[in-house]
């Protein structure tokens, strides 16, 4: 009688399986958690956790192919539109006033684009539920860390972060990851899990003391709640307000200073922030196609060529420095991948929707956008969407079979 043969072990799968638990534990684990206490978290661990991701794919090839998921991400419009943004933003650097600056950042940018890049053409066909718990584990710990540090800070009277804005950071970069663990616990049907953390994360942004984590979580919700109830209806609403909003932004100042100079008092700062906004418009038509150059709003600021009371936020950055090209770009680029993300999984779309707003928000709010932390966050919380979307292959448990003997 023939013996059945034992189950290989498979040395290789196996530490595949352990570096991408490692990895992927990196980014939605340590990341939010160690971003409450070191201003370079982000930057640190994401390449660390992505190396790891990357080792895993080489080690047992379980992912889609690099040359197939690179040729169609490249070969699509939104990748056209990123790749005219990049490019423009590179060629931008000859007539930016802070050519050193601009061209380290603009490296930097490119790096890390490359890096998550190589980390989604890594990323398994197939992930790991035990993988994917970490998220909502990542965000728990972190809203956690975020509820003590703010209290033990209300208590001192002080700031453990020397310029105040440690905590607020790590916060914001709370509020961004909460959305694809809240979509992962609820397309496994954890709602009361899901809720929870969503409270806990609510109070971590009402006891940090600046409105920039709220706005977000804000603007989240009601993306969230509109697409959970009509998910077409989100999807859409969500598209055309971010991508009309980049679009659109020069037009702001002149429908909003009539309006706003009748309800507001004539030293009011928004006032004058619209002013500066609509003489940047009038007063060089050319800069407004060509933009001023990549780091020249937030640079200008810091050296006076722009004015403090000028806008702060993504419509007015972009626009200032990659002038209708980059704008246009950056439009298309946005609406394309909300509406890529709109044809996900149906149970992560809200939160997609919602992870989307609240980026969105917080970068028309005044976060710098160009800061390697917060464009290092986005893409992290990019990779996560990825990898819950990939969670999703098993719907329903097989029910098991049984018969009684016949007598």
């Amino acid at each position: 009688m023939a013996r059945p043969h034992p189950s290989q072990v498979d040395p290789a799968a196996d530490a595949a399986a352990l570096l991408r638990r490692l990895g992927f534990a990196t980014l939605v684990l340590a990341v939010p958690l160690t971003a409450m206490v070191a201003r370079r978290a982000v930057v640190v661990l994401a390449p660390i956790g992505i190396a790891l991701l990357v080792i895993a794919a080489l080690l047992d090839g379980d992912h889609d192919g690099l040359r197939p998921d690179l040729t169609r991400v490249l070969r699509s419009i939104g990748g056209l539109a990123g790749a005219l943004l990049v490019t423009w933003m590179v060629l931008s650097l000859a007539w930016t006033p802070f050519r050193a600056t601009a061209a380290e950042r603009a490296f930097n940018v490119a790096a890390t684009l490359a890096m998550v890049l190589a980390g989604y053409l890594a990323m398994p066909g197939r992930m790991r539920s035990a993988n994917l718990y970490l998220a909502p584990i990542g965000a728990g710990a972190a809203a956690i860390a975020a509820i003590g540090l703010a209290l033990s800070e209300a208590a001192i009277g002080r700031s453990v972060d020397e310029d105040g804005s440690g905590l607020e950071r790590g916060v914001i970069v709370l509020v961004l990851v909460l959305w694809p663990a809240l979509a992962w616990l609820r397309s496994r049907g954890r709602d009361l899990e899901a809720l929870a953390l969503a409270v806990a994360v609510v109070g971590a942004a009402f006891l940090v003391p600046v409105s920039l984590p709220l706005v977000g979580l804000a603007a989240g919700g009601l993306a969230f709640a509109v697409t959970a109830i009509s998910p077409g209806l989100g999807v859409r609403i969500t598209a055309l307000a971010v991508a009309a909003t980049v679009a659109l932004a020069p037009l702001v100042p002149f429908i909003l200073r009539p309006v706003a100079a009748l309800a507001l008092r004539p030293n009011n700062p928004l006032l004058a922030s619209l002013s500066v906004w609509r003489r940047v418009v009038a007063d060089d038509p050319l800069r407004l196609v060509t933009g001023r150059g990549f780091e020249a709003a937030s640079r200008g600021r810091l050296s006076g060529l722009v004015r403090p009371n000028a806008p702060t936020g993504l419509p007015f950055e972009i626009w200032y420095d990659l002038g209708l090209v980059g704008a246009l770009a950056a439009a298309v680029l946005l609406y394309v991948a909300i509406r890529a993300a709109g044809r996900a999984h149906a149970g992560l779309v809200p939160g997609a929707m919602a992870a989307f707003a609240t980026g969105f928000a917080l970068a028309c709010a005044g976060v710098p956008t160009t800061q390697m932390w917060w464009f290092t966050t986005i893409l992290i919380v990019a990779l996560a969407f990825v990898a819950v979307d990939r969670g999703q292959f098993r719907t329903s448990r097989p029910k098991a079979a049984f018969s009684l003997p016949r007598r």
